[in-house]
């Protein structure tokens, strides 16, 4: 008998989950039309023929450097941003898993039993024992309108909307490691150029000393070899506070100390990465995790408008158990007991809050809309600059290498002709400056064509580590 109760219990329940989601009323999910054009404003710009898409090519392969490729991987091991972004993803699978739960019947054992007079029929009073075990189901909603199944899929897009968000994080934490690592890498050489143009101009104001204690140089030749040595100086004591700053930003990416073991690093001039295709815009935008996260949080909003809506229907619960009951618990399993019970709720009158609640689902859909609108635009003006910069940076880092050689050139011809008496002190100490400058120049238009490769990389949703991703 107690097993024919459980095949009915166990009937009854997949019943009621076959009838469970019978209508959806939350809107078909359609991804908006990307409010961008079909091409990018500048053309691809140049590409090798090797290149590869950004999002094939994890950054294992894009980077070259081995230094560089060390603190990548140990900032994705510690940096603290990407670990929380990770942590939020866990929070929000088990959220996702929680909401799907409720889809399902929740079945409790239970054991009760109780002791107390109880009236007879002649009129006196008589000690009663009950006691009762069995399974019991309570409070089961039939979800006949979905509202429980859509707010389990309102759940489960947000769970993949954390996802792409830590994927986001990823990508982010690996560009900004190798800008930081340039940047370190560029503070390094405009130290060392900064010290050889100081120990210079040391060399030329004690020289230039020397002459003015003799009577050979004026008052004013003096004061411009000093004031060219002072800013030399100037100029030392910032490229000196910057690499800290800029190290101390490498640091706090890296998320620990940098180790003393890791290998040599390579100048800027040797840096070298992998080639990327564009590729359509179309086929680029979708793949970065920012989109998708996007559209991701636009199908949580279409679901909450199936959870608002139904709330216009009834709303059935059901309870019900099977088990065991007797008078003495030594008989407890001996006679079998069951119940069922359900009940429908009905809103006749609520104030309006059943609309309002709709209107504000209807209101956040298109909030989500729009925001998908402003990801997909955003990120088609982020690769759209780096394109642009990959089709000028180049030119413009021959032209300044080219300029600054020119200017050396200038400064050991002006340098010949003082030396000869050719030319005057404030001859040499302009070659000085414009060579100084033309090398600097040269020096940030190199640093900045690498990170435009790093942020193209980034921007055409490059840098995963498949051995990393969020599952």
């Amino acid at each position: 008998m107690m097993k024919r109760k459980l095949s009915l219990l166990g009937a009854a329940a997949a019943a009621v989950v076959l009838l469970a989601g019978c209508v959806n009323l939350a809107p078909e999910h359609q991804r908006p039309e990307a409010p961008v054009a079909a091409q990018w404003p500048q053309g691809p710009g140049a590409e090798a023929a090797d290149a590869q898409v950004a999002t094939e090519l994890q950054w294992q392969q894009f980077f070259r450097d081995e230094r560089l490729k060390q603190l990548i991987d140990l900032a994705l091991k510690n940096n603290r941003d990407l670990r929380m972004a990770l942590l939020n993803v866990d929070v929000a699978r088990a959220q996702a898993g929680v909401a799907a739960a409720s889809r399902w019947p929740t079945v409790n054992l239970g054991l009760s039993g109780q002791r107390g007079p109880q009236a007879t029929a002649n009129g006196g009073n008589q000690i009663v024992s009950v006691y009762q075990a069995g399974l019991q189901i309570t409070s089961y909603e039939l979800d006949l309108f979905s509202r429980v199944k859509n707010s389990s899929a309102a759940a489960f897009a947000t769970y993949m909307a954390q996802g792409e968000a830590a994927r986001s994080a990823q990508i982010s934490l690996v560009a900004g490691v190798a800008s930081a690592y340039l940047a370190v890498q560029a503070d390094e050489e405009l130290l060392a150029l900064t010290r050889q143009t100081l120990a210079t101009r040391e060399d030329s104001l004690k020289l230039m000393q020397l002459k003015f204690d003799n009577g050979a140089a004026s008052n004013l030749d003096l004061s411009t070899a000093k004031s060219s040595y002072e800013s030399a100086r100037a100029t030392l004591a910032q490229a000196e506070r910057t690499r800290q700053q800029d190290l101390n930003s490498l640091t706090l990416l890296v998320g620990q100390r940098l180790p003393d073991t890791l290998p040599a690093a390579q100048p800027l001039s040797a840096q070298t990465m992998g080639a990327l295709l564009a590729g359509m815009p179309s086929e680029v935008l979708v793949r970065r995790p920012d989109v998708r996260q996007a559209e991701q949080q636009l199908v949580a909003s279409e679901a909450n408008i199936g959870v608002a809506r139904a709330a216009y229907f009834p709303s059935i619960t059901l309870t019900t158990s099977v088990g065991t009951a007797s008078s003495a618990l030594s008989d407890l399993f001996s006679q079998s007991a069951w119940s069922i019970a359900g009940s429908a709720l009905m809103p006749i009158f609520d104030a309006g809050r059943v609309r309002n609640n709709v209107e504000a689902a209807r209101a956040n859909r298109e909030i989500a809309i729009a925001q998908y609108e402003k990801v997909v635009q955003t990120a088609f003006k982020e690769v759209s600059d780096a394109l642009a910069g990959r089709a000028t940076l180049d030119e413009q880092l021959r032209a300044q290498d080219a300029q600054a050689a020119a200017e050396a050139t200038r400064l050991q011809l002006v340098d010949l002709s003082y030396r000869n008496g050719a030319a005057s002190t404030l001859d040499l100490l302009d070659a000085q400056r414009s060579s100084f400058a033309a090398q600097q120049l040269a020096l940030q238009v190199r640093l900045a064509q690498l990170q435009n490769q790093v942020q193209l990389y980034k921007v055409l949703g490059g840098g995963l580590d498949a051995s990393r991703q969020p599952s």
